[in-house]
């Protein structure tokens, strides 16, 4: 795929992200006294590697501003580092469902790609996971577009980087189209993290590819809007 299909399926996508909503919009409690219950679903950027501490974390990050609204609000976080789709399906999903939780979250992919998934695959273990959470339980789901790969070190430049480029804009069409489906809250990574890594390296951690502590400080600001959204009468 040319560079300027890229941008222009790039483009797409944003567009989706603002009217991904079906009628049936969930929202979070209109009572502020609810003991809403967050759970967070999967790769190692959601256990928080290349954080500082687990409170650097955008999942603690998140439920941090989550509190300041839902004073009693609580958090679950089953992610874990180098999980993929499949292995969200097989290691979270059930426990995510168990819990009976308010909010989850999900962000799962980069692995899936790194791993040679086929696009067809990652969107049929999505599927399972917007389905299950949307007809099992009665959570909002915001789910966010993978990052730019390639706008990282650890990919930037490589002789894979076209066909990451390129595997990374079809992953994210995969799941925009499934989170219209589902009505399930879309954030777009991908185009904050096009246009700000490569002038601000300091959101990338030591490691070239996961977040740094600023890098996770913005992805919850990103996140937080999404989740904003759907709080009722906000």
């Amino acid at each position: 795929m040319r560079i300027n299909a890229l941008l222009a399926v790039a483009a797409l996508l944003t567009a989706a992200c603002a009217g991904s909503r079906t009628e049936r919009v969930r929202t979070l409690p209109l009572d502020h006294g609810a003991a809403v219950l967050y759970v967070a679903l999967g790769d190692s950027t959601v256990e928080g590697i290349g954080a500082t501490s687990p409170n650097a974390s955008y999942v603690s990050r998140l439920h941090a501003r989550l509190r300041a609204v839902y004073p009693r609000a609580s958090v679950v976080n089953l992610g874990l580092g180098g999980a993929t789709s499949a292995g969200v399906v097989d290691g979270q999903l059930e426990r995510a469902v168990l819990l009976r939780p308010q909010l989850v979250t999900l962000s799962i992919g980069p692995n899936d790609i790194t791993g040679h998934v086929p696009v067809q695959e990652y969107e049929r273990h999505v599927d399972t996971i917007f389905r299950r959470l949307t007809r099992e339980t009665s959570a909002v789901v915001v789910a966010n577009l993978l990052p730019e790969l390639v706008a990282t070190p650890r990919f930037r430049g490589r002789e894979t980087s076209s066909a990451v480029a390129e595997l990374t804009v079809r992953f994210n069409e995969a799941l925009t189209r499934l989170a219209r489906r589902y009505g399930v809250e879309v954030v777009d990574l991908y185009q904050p993290s096009r246009a700000e890594i490569p002038r601000r390296p300091e959101l990338v951690a030591a490691d070239g590819y996961h977040p740094s502590d600023l890098g996770y400080a913005r992805w919850a600001e990103l996140l937080w809007a999404g989740v904003e959204r759907r709080i009722a009468a906000h």
